[in-house]
């Protein structure tokens, strides 16, 4: 059956504004001309001997795993997981153990465009949403949410943008079965600048991060960072998202697809 894919996946890409400044990454690119000399002393011939004088291309980067387009796992969000589905919890899942067909589901896209920097989604909102474009969730789906945020990747004020995805929202998907989320913002949270100014007016610290602290009731993956999201349609789509699998990290770059079958 013919299929379309669409990368849904944003550069990893160094000198530009993907993070805030303390945790963006670096890549240093060596053509292969800058890794012949090497490989000749290595091989003890002259560099002249290799074709065109040259080896091999290589890329060497210093980045986190929270870097580009990634999948965290539950135990980024706290250390422990399903307070609400079992007594006590559990330890949270990292990104090694993720169960592989939750990465491989019907996809289902938000669109949180129109919301303002800062806002905070909530269930009611969700709810709008999901009956604007006639669609029932089902059981795993993977709900991707495009803000604003997707069309300043890269920009001075990325990290700034778009809407995020309150507590109540992100427990609500996670009641009717939903495992794997999705964003094309800096964060499932509404960004930090603005979260920072809600908590020094009201001195509530349960406002930080309290998306991601959903994960402590119920344990879910999400991605962050996505990308070309305005390509996608409601929904009538699957989502491909395996994450690298780093032994027992918080997180795992990710190139995730949307498939349509034509």
């Amino acid at each position: 059956m013919p299929r379309r894919l669409v990368d849904i996946s944003s550069p990893l890409k160094a000198g530009i504004r993907s993070d805030p400044p303390h945790m963006l990454p670096r890549i240093d690119y060596m053509d292969h001309h800058q890794t012949a000399p090497a490989m000749a002393d290595y091989m003890g011939v002259q560099v002249d001997q290799l074709p065109d004088g040259e080896y091999a291309a290589v890329e060497r980067a210093e980045i986190s795993t929270h870097n580009g387009t990634h999948m965290d796992a539950p135990y980024h969000f706290f250390s422990t997981m399903n307070h609400a589905l079992k007594p006590g919890g559990e330890p949270s899942w990292r990104i090694d153990e993720v169960p592989l067909d939750w990465c491989f589901q019907p996809g289902v896209k938000l669109d949180f465009r129109h919301l303002p920097d800062g806002y905070v989604a909530t269930a009611g909102d969700v709810e709008a949403e999901l009956k604007r474009i006639g669609h029932e969730l089902r059981p795993l789906e993977i709900v991707i949410v495009n803000t604003a945020a997707g069309a300043r990747y890269g920009e001075d004020d990325f990290v700034d943008t778009g809407c995020g995805m309150g507590k109540a929202a992100t427990l609500w998907l996670l009641e009717r079965g939903v495992r794997v989320v999705g964003t094309d913002a800096w964060s499932w949270d509404a960004p930090f600048s603005f979260t920072r100014e809600k908590v020094k007016a009201t001195g509530d610290a349960g406002l930080i991060w309290e998306g991601h602290r959903a994960g402590r009731e119920i344990g879910y993956f999400q991605m962050e960072k996505l990308g070309n999201l305005p390509d996608l349609p409601a929904n009538g789509f699957e989502v491909v998202c395996f994450p690298v699998k780093v032994h027992r990290a918080s997180a795992g770059w990710t190139r995730a697809v949307a498939v349509f079958s034509e």
